[in-house]
């Protein structure tokens, strides 16, 4: 299944080309954690002027957490069994055919078609009208899309299963960045606040190639 005519196929194991192995495994679990940190510094700030941070430090919020079977799926079991199933088996098919770049641009469009389900489940349900469900899944798929691009890069950079799961888990534990909460604050917070969105997506640009320089991750499997 994962079989190519390259000499770099022979010379790795199946676990390998699935991103699953011990070497940079500390790496890759820290480095795309923190860089995917510092894009939602805006929103971690949001997070800690309302106080969410201090919930963090108490050990019932962990323990309520991972009785919650809602709060495990969107943490472990998706972050999981997605990111096995679009960059563990799907990448090291469609790049011996396509090439690096257009395998981590059409990978993510089969992930956020698979998000498309939800627009059924809010339709039939009488949760929402078809077109109002319609434009919401749409744009679901558009931002789904957008991280999915991420998260195969990710995956390729450092070869390592964990770093597209750990980024996977905390942008389903932050949801998409709240705007629209950063208005309801004073104009100088209001301000501050917008800075912050701002130079995230700066540092995160700017970090994004050198905290995942495959050597970091003891990466010999994919040139990218």
């Amino acid at each position: 299944m994962f079989a190519t005519k390259s000499e770099a196929a022979h010379a790795n194991s199946l676990f390998s080309w699935l991103g699953i192995r011990f070497w940079g495994i500390v790496p890759a679990f820290i480095l795309p954690l923190l860089l995917t940190m510092i894009l939602f510094l805006g929103p971690l700030s949001l997070h800690y002027l309302d106080g969410v941070f201090s919930l963090y430090l108490e050990s019932k919020y962990w323990t309520n957490s991972i009785r919650n079977y809602v709060w495990l799926r969107n943490h472990i079991v998706a972050p999981l069994s997605e990111e096995f199933i679009f960059r563990a088996c799907m990448l090291p098919l469609l790049l011996p055919s396509f090439g690096v770049k257009w395998a981590i641009f059409l990978c993510p469009l089969f992930f956020g078609v698979a998000h498309f389900h939800h627009m059924i489940e809010k339709v039939v349900q009488g949760q929402q009208e078809v077109a109002e469900s319609f434009k919401q899944s749409l744009f679901q798929l558009a931002y789904t899309t957008v991280f999915g691009t991420y998260s195969a890069f990710l995956f390729l950079r450092t070869g390592h299963l964990i770093a597209p799961v750990i980024a996977h888990a905390f942008c389903n534990h932050m949801g998409f960045p709240s705007f629209g909460e950063v208005m309801g604050y004073s104009q100088s917070t209001r301000h501050k606040l917008m800075g912050l969105f701002v130079l995230g997506l700066i540092f995160w640009l700017c970090l994004l190639y050198p905290f995942t320089m495959p050597i970091l991750f003891s990466n010999n499997i994919y040139n990218v």
